[in-house]
C-alpha cells in the first residue's frame, strides 16, 4: 500500500539537518527531484519521464487514505484517476496495463509509494477497478510513461490512451556513443519506416545519440510500430513521447 506521507515525507527529504519544506500549494509546483528517505531507504526521483517503461506488481489504496494529503500537496480522492510512484515526476501520466487480462488505464502520478519491495505502482481505487484488480488487490502490470500535462479535459477527466492528446509518440530503437553508428542505423531503417531521427542526449559524463523511428499521434498506432520493430529484431525498442 502507498505511504501517504504528505508533509511528513517532506520533512524527511535530504539529511536530518535539512529544514522541513512545506508542501507545494498546487500540483504545478512539482517539487519532485529532491531525494527523500522512507523506512531507512533513500529514493532519488527522476528529473523527467522520457522513455520510462517498467513491469512489476501494482497494488491499490482506498478508504483509509481517502481525504488525506498526498506527497505533492493534493488531497487524495480514491475515485480520481491517480497513482503513487516512487520515482516518476508528479504530473506524469502513465498507462498501466494488467498483463493478465490486457486491460489498461491512464493515471496521473501525484503521490509517492508503494514502499513495498516487489511493487512498482499504487493505483487509486477507481484506476484499479478499470483493470479488474480490486478483488485480487495486486496485479502484474506494465507501466508506460505517456508524458507530462498539468491540464485535464473538462470535468477533470483523463483522456483515454487511444486519444491521448500529449503525443505524438516515437519509438527508440538504440542509443550510441558514436554518432556515426547512430546515423548508419538510421539510414538502414529509413527505407522501410520513413521518418527516422537521431536525437542528441548529453548525460553529463558522455553524449548519446538516440535513434528514434516514426511519429504517431495515436498511441495505438505507436504501439503497433513498437511491436513491428521488436519483431524485426529490435527487442529493446520502446515508446517515447515526442
Amino acid at each position: 500500500m502507498a505511504c501517504l506521507v504528505g508533509m511528513a515525507l517532506l520533512t524527511l527529504v535530504g539529511c536530518a539537518k535539512t529544514p522541513s519544506v512545506p508542501p507545494p500549494t498546487k500540483p504545478s509546483d512539482r517539487v519532485t527531484t529532491k531525494p527523500y528517505t522512507v523506512f531507512g531507504k533513500t529514493y532519488y526521483p527522476l528529473p523527467n519521464a522520457d522513455g520510462f517503461k517498467e513491469t512489476g506488481v501494482a497494488s491499490w489504496y482506498g478508504g483509509q487514505f481517502h481525504g488525506k494529503r498526498t506527497s505533492n500537496g493534493e488531497i487524495y480522492d480514491m475515485e480520481s484517476m491517480t497513482a503513487a510512484h516512487k520515482l516518476l515526476p508528479f504530473g506524469t501520466y502513465v498507462q498501466v496495463t494488467n498483463t493478465s487480462n490486457g486491460k489498461s488505464t491512464v493515471v496521473r502520478i501525484n503521490d509517492r509509494g508503494p514502499f513495498v519491495s516487489d511493487r512498482v505502482i499504487d493505483l487509486s481505487k477507481a484506476a484499479a477497478r478499470e483493470i479488474d484488480m480490486i478483488g485480487p488487490g495486486t496485479a502484474s502490470v506494465e507501466v508506460l510513461a505517456l508524458g507530462y500535462r498539468e491540464d485535464q479535459l473538462p470535468g477533470g477527466q483523463i483522456p483515454s490512451p487511444s486519444s491521448a492528446p500529449w503525443g505524438p509518440f516515437t519509438v527508440q530503437v538504440g542509443a550510441f556513443t558514436q554518432e556515426s553508428n547512430a546515423w548508419r542505423l538510421a539510414a538502414s531503417l529509413r527505407a522501410k519506416y520513413g521518418e527516422v531521427n537521431v536525437v542528441n542526449y548529453d548525460h553529463g559524463d558522455k553524449r548519446f545519440y538516440r535513434v528514434r523511428v516514426g511519429k504517431e499521434q495515436d498511441l495505438n498506432k505507436a504501439q503497433s510500430l513498437e511491436a513491428s520493430l521488436r519483431s524485426s529484431g529490435f527487442e529493446q525498442a520502446f515508446l517515447v513521447a515526442w
